[in-house]
């Protein structure tokens, strides 16, 4: 496998091995019972933004499953039954039904958020046109029907499965870009409204690190763009870093700290400067050495993520 196939297709996509975490976004925890009724337009601009993310989270299991696919089938001609590494088949979906409804509901809900809004109709529905397809390569690659059929059922899902792959794929990326511009908004109002009320207090802590850890993977590469931008790395882990001494600080004046997170986050700190060290010898160049680096920090990101939901839950 080449270096270019361990790449993050995309900031919200999974990485090229079947192994490999996807990146998922962090939800933004509700703060209703502790914040004033005039805050009542950001606690929905909140509401929606975790609607969309958990749709965007929860979907990306197509993304995974789509990858696990093309890892072993020729693209152009399609499956013969006789490829070298046809068990690996295909991933079997989540059940996105709950996440389908209440992202339905958020497009109508306030504040309309029109480019957004459409983008979240028309990646529900390009999904649901592949979601079936998927689901029936799955069966027929985990049961293998292709040794009954000569792969001629796979031949056939093939032709139906590329375009709808496409259309699939590029209504994900478009989905991601709005609602990563879409997070950022309400995270830096999440963020200042916390400190308002609260000053820096465990809570914002907490946020700022996920804030600035996400400013982080959204210069990580891609395969569509393996060479890092170094300016704007280093300029994000400037900010993560600066996090991480916040967070210090914060814990040498509240011995209990922030819950959870705090040694990972520092630890993640760590390797992201091994991996830039790497990335200016390559400069830039993440297939030069540094994809490996690449999958261990999304990976470690997603770890993250998902202590900071309980660090939240233990907070409040």
């Amino acid at each position: 496998m080449t270096a270019s196939r361990l790449l993050t297709l995309s900031l919200a996509a999974l990485l090229g091995t079947a192994a490999a975490a996807p990146v998922a976004l962090a939800q933004v925890p509700s703060q209703e019972a502790r914040r004033p009724a005039e805050d009542a337009e950001l606690q929905a601009a909140i509401a929606k933004a975790n609607a969309y993310t958990a749709l965007a989270n929860r979907t990306l299991r197509a993304i995974d499953s789509w990858n696990r696919y093309k890892s072993w089938v020729d693209m152009k001609r399609g499956p013969t039954g006789k490829e070298r590494y046809i068990d690996y088949g295909m991933y079997s979906l989540y059940d996105v039904t709950g996440e389908i409804a209440k992202a339905e509901a958020a497009t109508a809900n306030p504040p309309a958020q029109p480019e957004l809004d459409g983008s979240v109709r028309r990646y529900i529905k390009a999904y649901q046109e592949l979601a079936p397809l998927v689901t029936r390569g799955e069966r027929y690659y985990d049961r293998k029907d292709y040794r009954d059929d000569g792969a001629a059922e796979g031949r056939e899902l093939h032709v139906r499965m590329v375009p709808a792959a496409e259309i699939f794929l590029r209504e994900r990326a478009a989905f991601d870009q709005q609602l990563n511009a879409y997070k950022k908004m309400v995270d830096a109002r999440d963020l200042a409204a916390i400190e308002a009320a609260e000053g820096r207090s465990a809570r914002w802590q907490l946020r700022n690190i996920m804030i600035n850890a996400r400013a982080v993977m959204d210069t990580m590469p891609s395969n569509e763009k393996p060479i890092v931008d170094l300016k704007a790395f280093d300029e994000a882990l400037a900010g993560y870093a600066a996090a991480i001494r916040e967070m210090d600080r914060f814990k040498d004046a509240n011995p209990s700290g922030v819950p959870m997170i705090e040694s990972s986050a520092g630890s993640w700190l760590g390797s992201l400067r091994d991996f830039r060290d790497k990335l200016g010898r390559a400069k830039g160049d993440v297939r030069k050495g540094a994809a490996s680096d690449a999958n261990r920090l999304v990976s470690s990101y997603n770890m993250m993520i998902s202590m900071s939901e309980g660090a939240a839950r233990m907070i409040r």
